[in-house]
C-alpha cells in the first residue's frame, strides 16, 4: 500500500521540473491527482501517462495561472468533482529572479511576489474550506533555502517572496490545526530542474554555488519530493508549523 494511498493532491506548476516529480512520485504512492500549470501541453500529455500507468485514480489536467482566484477555485472544483475530496495542497509553482536591488524594477518586484507569495496564500484560500469538509488535509509550500537566509547573489524580491511563504506557512498551521489542517513549508537549496540550467551552464558561476554548498553537489528533484510525499502523508500527523530543509548542509553555516 502506498504512502499516499486514497488521498488527491492538487500540485500547482506540476508540469514540469520538481512539480512533474512530485507528481510521479506521488502516484506511484498511491494519490490521485491534479496537476495543474500554465504548460497545458505539458500537463495533459503528464495527466494521461499518469492515468495510464497508475493503481489510484489517476491524474486529470487543469490550467491554473496562481495570481487567478478564480482558476484556483476551478482547480480545486476540478478535483472534488473527479475524485470526490480534496486532501493535500502542493504550492510549488514559483518563478526566480537574479536582479540585484538597485537593479531590480518595481515591475519584476510585483511579478515575483505575485506568484511565489500572493499565489501561494490564494492556493490556501481555495483549498482549505474543501479539506474542512474532508476532514482535514495536509498543505505543502514550497520555498527556498533563500527564504531562511541571506544572499549576495540572489534577488530581494525572490528572498522577500519565499520568507513570506515560510511565515504565512506558521499562520495557516496556527489558525487551522484544531480542524485537522497542516501546513509545512520546504526549503531546497539549487536542484537539477530547467530553473537553474542557466546557471549551471556557466562554469564560473556554478562553481561559486557548489562552494557554498557543504555536500558539493545540486540536489535531485527526487530528493525534494521526497520531504513533499513525508509532509503530505500520514506519516507527519503531528508536524505543522515546521521547515523540512533540503539544501546539502547550505543553512547549517
Amino acid at each position: 500500500m502506498g504512502r499516499l494511498e486514497g488521498k488527491v493532491a492538487l500540485i500547482s506548476g506540476g508540469a514540469k521540473g520538481m512539480g512533474e516529480i512530485e507528481a510521479r512520485m506521488f502516484a506511484e504512492e498511491g494519490a490521485s491527482l491534479v496537476i495543474a500549470d500554465i504548460l497545458d501541453d505539458r500537463g495533459k500529455d503528464l495527466a494521461s501517462e499518469i492515468s495510464e500507468i497508475s493503481s489510484s485514480g489517476g491524474g486529470v489536467y487543469v490550467h491554473l495561472d496562481v495570481r487567478n482566484m478564480s482558476e484556483w477555485n476551478t482547480a480545486v472544483e476540478t478535483a472534488i468533482r473527479t475524485f470526490g475530496k480534496l486532501d493535500i495542497l502542493v504550492n510549488n509553482a514559483g518563478v526566480t529572479s537574479r536582479m540585484m536591488l538597485l537593479d531590480t524594477p518595481e515591475e519584476d518586484w510585483d511579478r515575483v511576489l505575485d506568484i511565489n507569495s500572493k499565489g501561494t496564500f490564494l492556493g490556501i484560500k481555495a483549498t482549505v474550506p474543501a479539506m474542512r469538509e474532508s476532514g482535514g488535509g495536509s498543505i505543502v509550500n514550497i520555498s527556498s533555502q533563500m527564504g531562511l537566509v541571506g544572499g549576495d547573489f540572489s534577488s530581494p524580491q525572490y528572498q522577500a517572496s519565499k520568507g513570506a511563504v515560510r511565515l504565512l506557512t506558521k499562520s495557516v498551521a496556527v489558525q487551522y490545526a484544531a480542524e485537522n489542517i497542516r501546513c509545512n513549508s520546504v526549503h531546497p537549496a539549487p536542484i537539477e530542474t530547467d530553473m537553474t540550467a542557466g546557471m549551471r551552464a556557466d562554469k564560473e558561476k556554478f562553481a561559486d554555488m557548489i562552494r557554498r554548498i557543504p555536500m558539493g553537489r545540486y540536489g535531485k528533484p527526487e530528493e525534494v519530493a521526497y520531504a513533499v510525499i513525508y509532509l503530505a502523508s500520514d506519516e507527519s500527523s503531528f508536524v505543522t508549523g515546521s521547515e523540512v530543509v533540503v539544501d546539502g548542509g547550505w543553512t547549517a553555516q
